[in-house]
């Protein structure tokens, strides 16, 4: 078996959902945000209003590239936007089984309308901006991913013996 890759919109419930899915597979626990913001020593907020948009999906890149060099098998939580990339989307195909763990925009917004670190819902209307975005990503992450699992309503619990299921 390889890694597990776990995409989706910001607040699907990746890095939650990856934490414990790395208890059940026994595959340490990877954040890509995290990695990034260890290696630049800003926050994903900070990258974004200092470097741009284009400067963070370039680290995003590097950093599946870097993953690809490592032997190890991991859990994997990928940035919300690390598979609009044809490239990354490619990489994580080769790095191990991609799962897309989908939510309605209803679903996110009530995850993150508190949540003020999320640049790209920054401005007016981020109920508004969700649908539009997660509209344009849906079919980016279809093709990206090897399964789908739809996490509305689901408590963790039950999406990692889903994702269990359908991988092991």
């Amino acid at each position: 078996m390889s890694s597990i890759i776990l995409i989706g919109y910001m607040g699907c419930g990746k890095s939650t959902i990856g934490k414990r899915l790395s208890y059940a597979v026994r595959k340490p626990f990877l954040d890509t945000d995290k990695i990034i913001e260890r290696k630049a020593d800003r926050t994903i907020s900070e990258l974004f209003a200092e470097k741009g948009e284009a400067y963070f999906r370039d680290m995003e890149t590097a950093c599946i590239r870097e993953l690809m060099a490592e032997s190890g098998e991991y859990v994997i939580a990928a940035g919300g936007g690390l598979a609009l990339r044809e490239e990354n989307r490619r990489l994580l195909k080769e790095l191990g089984k991609v799962v897309y763990l989908r939510a309605d925009p209803e679903t996110i917004y009530e995850r993150l309308k508190k949540d003020d670190t999320r640049p790209l819902l920054k401005g007016e209307n981020p109920k508004e901006k969700i649908r539009i975005m997660m509209g344009e990503r849906a079919a980016v992450y279809e093709e990206a991913a090897e399964i789908i699992i739809d996490v509305d309503g689901k408590d963790f619990e039950d999406i990692v013996k889903e994702i269990g299921e359908k991988i092991l």
